[in-house]
């Protein structure tokens, strides 16, 4: 990797794949914040726009910043989260942050060493200190994300009693369902990149996995519950409505 210029409140910015950084100015916090932007390889279909965006908004959960003791990374395919991250522990959220996720499948492609080893090393360059960063790489789901990091904090003695799970604006209802479940006597909130649902189509560069994304979180909510692995959560009837249409048009690639 090359780094482009300092700015303020990191060490460096990292031009990750050769994709220029966009930056976003913090309100108040004096904070420079960056996210990778891509060329879409796909737009999103007018007819199916407002369906998508009841889904978008119901799994944005809207939680109001406030400190944590420990800040974990959920691994994906999405750097943004890394960087993300990266932003709220300059602006001083939590003090140690936990990155998990292993090599899947579905993000070896970029992420060959594992997610939570790239995503760790997106952080350093981003100017977070190496021993504020804890590594889980095992992770293959988010059950496991929650389990092993949990497991791993108490190996080092280590015993949070609230935390903050920074993931894609479109996993945050889930992941909150399954700590809930998964690690019940912890106060957790949720934290993702703020853009729009066009804007993150941008940052990831191809709609048709967003939306699929999207529909397949969107069924976890309902099925995970109903097998034991999360907290049950209301789902609208605008909701599942919006998501039998998407069904209907064809995105089912990541349903169970």
């Amino acid at each position: 990797m090359r780094h482009i210029d300092r700015l303020v409140g990191f060490a460096s910015i990292t031009v990750w794949r050769g994709v220029d950084f966009t930056v976003r100015q913090a309100s108040g916090a004096h904070v420079a914040y960056a996210i990778p932007m891509q060329k879409p390889l796909a737009t999103l279909p007018e007819r199916l726009r407002e369906d998508v965006k009841t889904l978008w908004e119901y799994h944005d959960l809207g939680h109001p910043h406030s400190r944590c003791d420990v800040g974990i990374g959920l691994g994906s395919h999405d750097v943004g989260v890394a960087v993300h991250t990266a932003r709220l522990f300059h602006l001083g959220l939590f003090p140690l942050i936990v990155f998990t996720g292993a090599r899947t499948p579905t993000t070896a492609d970029v992420f060959p060493r594992g997610e939570a080893v790239h995503y760790r090393e997106q952080a350093i360059g981003l100017g977070v200190p190496e021993n504020a960063i804890l590594v889980e790489p095992r992770a293959r789901n988010t059950g496991d994300n929650i389990s092993f990091t949990r497991d791993l904090l108490a190996e080092v003695g280590l015993h949070p009693r609230t935390v903050m799970l920074v993931c894609k604006p479109y996993h945050q209802r889930r992941a909150y369902a399954t700590c809930r479940k998964l690690w019940p006597d912890v106060q957790v909130r949720c934290a993702a990149q703020s853009l729009s649902l066009e804007e993150y189509v941008g940052h990831i560069g191809d709609a048709d996995r967003v939306l699929n994304m999207l529909v397949g979180d969107t069924q976890r909510i309902t099925e995970y519950a109903e097998r034991g692995f999360a907290v049950p959560q209301v789902v609208p009837p605008r909701v599942r409505q919006a998501y039998e249409r998407l069904v209907s048009a064809g995105y089912t690639e990541r349903l169970v």
